[in-house]
C-alpha cells in the first residue's frame, strides 16, 4: 500500500534521510525502530506529506503522495500522536469526534457524540468519560482517547507515534494489546515508530531498522532476534557497545 523509494531529506547540513527504500503491504503492521534523532518522525511526516522529500518518491496505492488531492488523501489516515495531542478546551467526546463533525460529510452533533462514545467503549472507557475534559484524565486514559480519535473515522491506514511513551509497563501493555486488536479487527494498514521493544513485539508483523538515514534491516518480527545484523542486535538488546555510537 505504501512504498518509499530512495527517499532523501535534509535540513540544512543535517542529512536525516539518505536513501530510504521501504514497502508496507496492505493490511500489515509495520514498526520502524531506531534511536532518538534517527529520522523516524521525519519519515512518518514525509509519508503524510507534511515534509516534502528532497529526492525519491513516496506512493500510496501507486499514486505519488505529493501529487494527490490532499483532503481525500488525509481522509484515509488516522493518527495516534506521541503526547496524545488532545484539545484541552474540548470535552473527550468532542476530541474523539473532531473529524466526524467537519468537512462535507460532517455528522450532526448528537450522531457524532454517539459515534464517539462507541469508540470510547472500544478502547475500554465508560460513556461517562465522554463529558470530561482531558485534564481530568490519567495519562493512560488520555492515550486511550487518542486511540479512539485515531479510529473514529474508520481509516484505512493508522500511524502510531511512540504509542507507549510516558506510560507505566502495565498500561503500556494494555495500549499495545488494544492497538493489535483494533488493527486486526479493522484490517487496517499500520505504521508505528517506537524504540519500545515491548511495543515492537506486541504490534509488529514486520520490523524495519532505521539508522544513518537508511533502512539497515527489515523482516518479519519473528526473525528479528535471530538476525545477525549488528545494528539490530545492539538496539534490541540495549547494548552500549556496537556500531551504533552512544552519546556520552
Amino acid at each position: 500500500m505504501i512504498t518509499l523509494t530512495d527517499v532523501h531529506k535534509a535540513f540544512g547540513p543535517n542529512k536525516v534521510l539518505q536513501g530510504v527504500t521501504l514497502t508496507i503491504p496492505s493490511g500489515t503492521s509495520m514498526v520502524i525502530i531506531g534511536g532518538s534523532g534517527t529520522g523516524k518522525s521525519v519519515l512518518l511526516k514525509s509519508v503524510l506529506g507534511l515534509v516534502r522529500p528532497d529526492k525519491g518518491t513516496i506512493t500510496l496505492d501507486e499514486v505519488d503522495v505529493t501529487r494527490t488531492d490532499r483532503d481525500a488523501f488525509l481522509a484515509r489516515f488516522g493518527m495516534l500522536f506521541q503526547g496524545g495531542a488532545l484539545f484541552d478546551s474540548l470535552r473527550v467526546w468532542e476530541n474523539v469526534a473532531f473529524r466526524l463533525m467537519r468537512g462535507p460529510k460532517a455528522l450532526p452533533k448528537p450522531q457524532a457524540r454517539d459515534a464517539a462514545i462507541e469508540k470510547l467503549r472500544r478502547v475500554g472507557l465508560k460513556p461517562d468519560t465522554a463529558d470530561l475534559f482531558p485534564a481530568e484524565l490519567s495519562g493512560g486514559m488520555q492515550k486511550r482517547v487518542g486511540l479512539a480519535r485515531a479510529i473514529a473515522a474508520e481509516p484505512e491506514i493508522i500511524f502510531f507515534d511512540e504509542p507507549t511513551t510516558g506510560l507505566d509497563p502495565i498500561m503500556a501493555g494494555v495500549i499495545n494489546d488494544l492497538i493489535r486488536e483494533i488493527v486486526t479487527e479493522m484490517g487496517a494498514t499500520a505504521m508505528t515508530i517506537t524504540h519500545d521493544m515491548s511495543s515492537v513485539r506486541a504490534i509488529a508483523d514486520t520490523v524495519a531498522m532505521l539508522h544513518g538515514g537508511v533502512i539497515r534491516w527489515t523482516g518479519p518480527v519473528g526473525e528479528m532476534d535471530a538476525t545477525p545484523d549488528p545494528y539490530v542486535q545492539q538496539f534490541i538488546h540495549g547494548r552500549a557497545d556496537g556500531p551504533i555510537e552512544s552519546v556520552r
